[in-house]
């Protein structure tokens, strides 16, 4: 893409109330705009790095069996009056409206129920199970305090997958399956070796859920380290579990942390009340065994701008990047032979399905580089009318080095055949 035809700018000052590092950031670089408190839309450069991490998570659940669908965000209230959950008093974060003929509908924060009510077209006997259907849906949630950018919005996408099995038995090993998906997941980002899996209050049917938590200075959960074996605890149940429930040493570190990912044993609780049932071998009537897994995109983008930036800005992981290199030209596109040069390597990069961001506009040079240095894209290839012939200047947003190597070997760093 060339950045001439980038409709988006960057700019020097965030919004004055802001106050999280990855909106003043992602808000300065154009990569989202904010709209009102909690809420953002993603421009053409963060839409690229939403669906890069999209493009990850969905390979690692597809590679589990996940079958990708799409639900409706509106929501019928009766389904939800069914396990309790249209009332206020046990969710308290709805976004209510009233339709046109009266009845009163709301916008999905979660999509337990009506997957649950939708799967009972489709599931009838123990030769339908087990089911793994997954999905990437806008939620929405009604929050008191939404101040810290996209880790923390009233509107936001969640990869949400619900396996659907005959009993525990069978459900325990998809379980483990979608912890070692999720470390791969997050390892795939980037962010693998700061996401720690963590111990979590169960809710009503098992006495642990887990939380993948991901351990960064602008977190708001507080989970409590093991030193030995790096699992953690979660803050809330830190009191009645004093040793570390996977090798039982006794030793905490306590961190702030932002929760990237959770995995759930729902048990029957959601096909008991829905009438979700099949019929087993003999022929009776059983209720269906459910868990659910979420990943938070948005948030998992936001929090890998909190662990990768610097006071120039962001400082992209390159599997997430909006684009592989950033070249930027000092001559001007072919305005001359250095600016030919620009176009020429563009054309390039292009051919060979490497994605780049051409910096071709009419500009100076400390304000391009500090454009780049801002925008995060982990190389930067530059040419100017001192750029040798075939050569190019290339540096890694990671490091000061400076570098003048020949085209030929910078086309080879991205191992082309």
């Amino acid at each position: 893409m060339k950045q001439s035809f980038l409709f988006t700018k960057t700019r020097r000052d965030a919004p004055k109330d802001e106050v999280s590092q990855n909106a003043k950031l992602l808000i300065r670089a154009g990569f989202i705009h904010k709209e009102m408190a909690g809420v953002y839309s993603y421009l053409p450069l963060g839409f690229r790095v939403l669906n890069k991490i999209i493009g990850i998570i969905r390979e690692e659940i597809n590679a589990i069996g996940g079958q990708e669908l799409f639900l409706s965000a509106l929501q019928d209230k009766a389904v939800w009056e069914k396990t309790g959950r249209w009332d206020e008093r046990a969710v308290d974060s709805w976004f209510k409206t009233e339709l046109k003929g009266g009845a009163e509908t709301g916008l999905a924060f979660t999509h337990e129920e009506p997957l649950t009510a939708l799967m009972r077209d489709h599931i009838s006997s123990y030769k339908d199970l087990p089911k793994y259907p997954y999905q990437f849906q806008v939620k929405f949630r009604n929050e008191l305090r939404a101040r810290s950018g996209i880790i923390r919005g009233r509107e936001f996408l969640m990869k949400d997958l619900y396996s659907f099995s005959k009993n525990e038995a069978e459900h325990m090993p998809f379980y483990e399956q979608v912890k070692k998906a999720y470390h791969a997941i997050f390892k795939r980002i980037g962010i693998g070796e700061k996401t720690v899996l963590t111990f979590a209050s169960g809710g009503s049917f098992s006495k642990y859920s887990h939380e993948f938590q991901t351990i960064c200075a602008a977190g708001e959960d507080a989970i409590h380290l093991c030193e030995k074996c790096r699992i953690a605890v979660n803050d809330e149940i830190i009191t009645e579990q004093t040793a570390c429930p996977q090798c039982g040493n006794a030793q905490f570190a306590r961190e702030k942390a932002v929760e990237v990912g959770n995995i759930f044993t729902l048990g029957t609780r959601f096909s008991d009340a829905l009438g979700l049932q099949y019929r087993d071998e003999t022929g009776k009537e059983m209720s269906v065994f459910m868990g659910s897994y979420g990943i938070g995109p948005g948030r998992t983008m936001g929090v890998a701008v909190e662990l990768f930036s610097d006071e120039k800005g962001i400082v992209w992981p390159e599997s997430i990047a909006p684009f592989s290199v950033h070249l930027v030209s000092l001559a001007g596109a072919g305005k001359s032979k250095a600016g030919k040069d620009a176009d020429a390597l563009y054309e390039k990069l292009q051919k060979a399905g490497i994605e780049t961001l051409y910096d071709d506009r009419d500009a100076r040079a400390g304000e391009k580089f500090a454009d780049a240095d801002l925008i995060g894209i982990p190389f930067r290839a530059v040419i100017s009318e001192k750029t040798p012939a075939g050569k190019v200047e290339i540096k890694k947003r990671t490091s000061d080095t400076v570098r003048i190597v020949s085209v030929n070997e910078f086309l080879k760093t991205f191992h082309l055949p």
